[in-house]
């Protein structure tokens, strides 16, 4: 028998009901009733609107996308398990061994979402961002006003996607660059089946020659600690350390940005942390 809308819809309340929000890192006020997420905060987790979500746990959306239930699955922490059961609840095939996978394990999500200090954000080996929390959108933008295909850092520098934020990496552009298409070089060969990310290099191969010279040229490197100034449209420039960490066995990247405690580019992220980025007052 077929996948039901309304099987679909009671899976995700439920998961919705059992997840904690202080393990998707939202803020908890005194007197709260809810145990698990709000409707609302599903909603801004997966980056999806509000109605949107309403529908679909009334069983009244219908058909939804491979990435709107892929959004879901990282948003309410599945195991990969239950993140299958999900696409086929939806009707959908589960994500394919031998492609790259955007499936962010529940102990990453909790792990990152303690550091709500820190910008983090988490690629997929095709350098696609799935995770990031609130400091991340404060100092960078926010990834949920994108389509999801525009949220690929390659396809940004290179391609006809979102512009990047103003980001000035120490060792320069070009070794930044080169560095990416790289890892996209590595990625293609350990994953040869994954149609998405072909028609992702040949799009790019196709419309930039910078990134074919890079293609031709470019070798693996380990990630290093970089410093990068990131212009932000309200407090001015902002030097921070850029770390590339590597999940083992998931095959992802957590990105963070630091300070050092009391300097300035420190007093600059508090400043983010509390006003979100949005009108902030000049710092003296």
């Amino acid at each position: 028998m077929a996948p039901s809308r309304s099987a679909f819809a009671a899976l995700v309340r439920s998961w919705r009901d059992r997840l904690s929000p202080v393990d998707a890192g939202l803020p908890v006020l005194p007197g709260r009733r809810v145990p698990g997420l709000r409707r609302e905060e599903l909603a801004q987790l997966a980056g999806l609107s509000v109605d949107y979500v309403l529908r679909l746990e009334q069983g009244r959306a219908k058909n939804p996308s491979a990435q709107v239930v892929g959004a879901l699955a990282r948003a309410l922490q599945l195991s990969r398990i239950e993140r299958d059961q999900l696409y086929r609840s939806a009707a959908l095939l589960p994500p394919q061994d031998g492609t790259i996978s955007v499936h962010v394990p529940p102990g990453i999500q909790r792990l990152a979402a303690r550091l709500g200090d820190v910008p983090v954000g988490v690629f997929t080996a095709d350098w696609t961002l799935v995770w990031w929390n609130s400091l991340w959108s404060a100092l960078l933008g926010d990834p949920a006003e994108l389509p999801a295909e525009e949220r690929n850092l390659a396809r940004a520098m290179f391609g006809n996607g979102a512009a990047l934020p103003p980001v000035r990496p120490e060792r320069g552009e070009e070794a930044f660059a080169a560095s990416i298409v790289a890892d996209l070089k590595d990625a293609a060969s350990r994953y040869p089946a994954d149609a998405q990310l072909d028609r992702l290099v040949q799009e790019l191969r196709e419309s930039s020659d910078a990134f074919g010279h890079y293609w031709a040229t470019a070798t693996p490197t380990p990630h290093a600690t970089e410093r990068k100034t990131i212009r932000h449209p309200e407090i001015g420039d902002i030097l921070l350390d850029c770390d590339v960490l590597l999940v083992p066995g998931a095959d992802l990247r957590m990105v963070t940005y630091t300070a050092a405690a009391r300097s300035r580019a420190a007093d600059k992220l508090d400043l983010l942390r509390v006003t979100g980025g949005r009108s902030v007052p000049a710092l003296p």
